[in-house]
């Protein structure tokens, strides 16, 4: 018997990501995305004009929120919960603008029609691109081919990974999206054929923007422990500190450091995603 083609909806959750909204929304509807939720939390840049276009295309669901507190668990939740009330949803990704969900074999469908039964979560590994000095007019992913072997964050901890679930109305996702809850317990999740690219790093300007507005937001957050979200309450410290500059530079793969790393084996040159968007623009045609 043939498996019934499963309905997928993507969360995300966004805040000035005009550099990367649209790559990532075309990136994932082409690896079988059926539709996206899109929360804007007062993004300043043109991040709200392309998610409109994308409303206006039918593919997209848009919410504005206009609050300032990093509420980040909540706002998902909502939207993990909307995918099924009312867009039918049976699987949910909640994702990042600086993710993208890379299955090893055929397409994010695929792999989550072939999960068995019993099966309501899965975790997917993240791997960070190293950020490079990015010529005018060139795109993130043109110049950022290089990502880490093992990828850790600015605390030196071992980057965790995301979780994607089955769609269920009392779904609870947790900070980060790194874990979701249903009546009080952790969904236990099963390790799945999906690699997440992370390019949180692709300017200095869009990095700093982040982190001094995120950070802030974060310091209003009266629910979230100072344990939550940790990496960001230090690089917001850093930021505060005048240190980011210093910070972001310490980060930025230099020539000499990408031969010195790759000669280590930390370091793999990774182009899918270029390749990916090279092919599109010769007309190597689009999958949704």
């Amino acid at each position: 018997m043939a498996r019934r083609c499963v309905k997928l909806v993507m969360t995300l959750l966004v805040r000035d990501e005009a550099d990367i909204i649209a790559e990532n929304i075309s990136f994932h509807l082409a690896q079988g995305v059926d539709h996206i939720i899109a929360t804007d939390n007062l993004s300043e840049d043109a991040t709200t004009g392309i998610l409109r276009d994308f409303e206006r295309s039918g593919v997209l669901h848009y919410i504005r929120q206009t609050e300032d507190d990093y509420a980040q668990h909540r706002w998902v939740t909502h939207m993990a919960r909307l995918a099924h009330s009312s867009y039918g949803a049976d699987w949910v990704i909640n994702n990042d603008a600086d993710e993208f969900w890379y299955p090893e074999n055929g397409d994010l469908k695929k792999v989550l029609a072939a999960v068995p039964a019993g099966c309501d979560a899965l975790t997917a590994r993240r791997v960070n691109f190293a950020p490079r000095a990015m010529p005018p007019e060139a795109g993130f992913a043109d110049v950022m081919v290089w990502r880490d072997c093992e990828s850790r964050n600015a605390l030196g901890q071992k980057l965790p990974d995301k979780v994607c679930h089955r769609a269920f109305g009392d779904v609870v996702v947790g900070p980060g999206n790194h874990a979701v809850m249903r009546a009080g317990r952790v969904v236990v999740p099963h390790p799945a054929p999906i690699m997440i690219l992370h390019f949180p790093m692709r300017s200095y300007r869009q990095f700093a923007n982040k982190i001094s507005k995120g950070g802030a937001a974060l310091e209003r957050n009266r629910e979230l422990g100072p344990a939550i979200v940790a990496t960001w309450r230090h690089l917001y410290q850093v930021y505060r500190d005048g240190g980011l500059p210093a910070y972001w530079q310490q980060c930025l793969l230099t020539d000499a450091m990408l031969e010195e790393r790759v000669r280590d084996g930390s370091l793999v040159r990774d182009d899918r995603l270029a390749r990916f968007f090279a092919n599109r623009k010769v007309g190597a045609g689009e999958a949704c």
